[in-house]
Formats: C-alpha cells, sequence, structure tokens
C-alpha cells in the first residue's frame, strides 16, 4: 500500500491527499510533526519537503509536484486503475494551463500568504522550539491584502471558466484548495468579500475527497466551527 508521510497543515500535503482520495488510490497516512512542515527547516533530516510518497514496491517520491505529475503519468499509461479523474486532464494545452495554475499557488500563493500566516498563527503553537522571524505587522498586512487578490483571481477563473484550468476539476482546483483550506482552519479567509471564490471552494469543500481534510484536527490550535460546515 501506498504510504504518505505528512502533516495536517501542510498546504502540500493537502493537495496530494486530496488527488489520492480522488483517484480512489488505497493508501495510509503517516503524520509527520510540525517542524518537518516548515519548508527546508529540518534540511536533510528528510529527503525532501513534504509530502513523501512511499511506493509500495520501495523508493519514495518527493514532494508534490513530484508525486502529482507521478500519479498522473500511471493513470495515463493504465498502470493504476483510477475511478476519479485525472489530476492533469485535457488536452496539451489544457494540462499546460493546469500546471501553470498549480505554480502559481504552490509557489506565489504559498510565498505570498499562506507561510506567513502559518508563521504568525500556526508555528508558534506547533513547533518544538520558539520559530525565528515571525512576521512583523506590516508583513502580515501585507499578506492580507495579497490574499483578497488571489481570492479576486480565484474567483475571475471560477467565473470565467467551469473549474479553475478549464471544463474538467484538475490538480490546479486541489492545489488552490489545499491552500484555502489551510487558511480557512486559520480562519483568515474573508469569504464575505470573494463570493465567487466562496461558490468554487464551495463545491470543492463538498466533494467526498475533502471529507478528510475536514475531518483534520490539531488539539493546540483548533479550526473556526464553520472549518467543516459546506454552508458555510
Amino acid at each position: 500500500m501506498l504510504r504518505l508521510r505528512h502533516f495536517a497543515l501542510c498546504p502540500f500535503s493537502r493537495s496530494i491527499r486530496l488527488v489520492l482520495q480522488e483517484l480512489n488510490l488505497a493508501h495510509e497516512l503517516v503524520a509527520e510533526g510540525a517542524d518537518a512542515a516548515v519548508p527546508g527547516a529540518q534540511g536533510l533530516a528528510l529527503p525532501a519537503d513534504l509530502p513523501l510518497l512511499e511506493l509500495e514496491e520501495g523508493g519514495v517520491v518527493a514532494g508534490a509536484y513530484a508525486i502529482s505529475e507521478y500519479l498522473d503519468e500511471l493513470v495515463g499509461r493504465g498502470v493504476i486503475d483510477a475511478r476519479g479523474p485525472r489530476p492533469f486532464p485535457g488536452s496539451g494545452e489544457d494540462r499546460a494551463e493546469a500546471r501553470r495554475l498549480v505554480d502559481w499557488f504552490h509557489r506565489r500563493l504559498d510565498r505570498e500568504v499562506t507561510q506567513q500566516l502559518l508563521a504568525a498563527k500556526a508555528w508558534p503553537r506547533l513547533l518544538s522550539s520558539a520559530p525565528a522571524g515571525a512576521p512583523s505587522s506590516a508583513a502580515l498586512r501585507a499578506a492580507h491584502a495579497k490574499l483578497r487578490q488571489h481570492l479576486d483571481y480565484v474567483g475571475y477563473l471560477a467565473d470565467t471558466r467551469r473549474w479553475l484550468a478549464g471544463d474538467a476539476p484538475s490538480f490546479a482546483d486541489l492545489a488552490a484548495a489545499a491552500h484555502l483550506s489551510v487558511l480557512d482552519y486559520l480562519s483568515e479567509v474573508p469569504w464575505e468579500g470573494a463570493p465567487s471564490a466562496k461558490v468554487w471552494y464551495a463545491r470543492v469543500k463538498s466533494r467526498p475527497a475533502f471529507r478528510p481534510l475536514l475531518a483534520d484536527r490539531l488539539s493546540a490550535l483548533p479550526p473556526p466551527a464553520h472549518y467543516a460546515d459546506l454552508d458555510f
């Protein structure tokens, strides 16, 4: 059985948990500590930043980008009998657009918003030692402003396409939802100002693949009441 080493509030781990659920692939979750979820924090203590997918035949595929491409290739070649949508479906242009958006959310949204707010609200409660260099108030104001811009972009994509990358759900939707679910766990998403993004997120949140994420609870950092509510 596949084994995924992850951390509950790691957005990259969450995106792979979602794609494994969407493909209906049997897997075991192996929880790592919060220290392993800070990108680069453990240096060579892990072979790469989370998530890590341990294969049945041995070996490890490391990182959300590599894992998503690995699974998409196996589905495309018919090596695995997936019951859900391919992570990168459609034409070459469709697949390129999905990859562009994955990079947008996993790189840009993560850098500008997700890691800033995790550093401010999660790591002080969850890390085994005090985090260095907590974001300044100016950095947090900038992160909140950037979050509103990203929500506007998600809303624009959702208004002009059936799914973020095109006509079919893709890993781009899962990557975006993974970050927004972490931020929603931290009660940081101003949904009232982002109606189109909220409607799109509600669609993704209502998919069966999302249920395990909505059950996540960290005793030192519980989510807000609306986190698991499908009618939020």
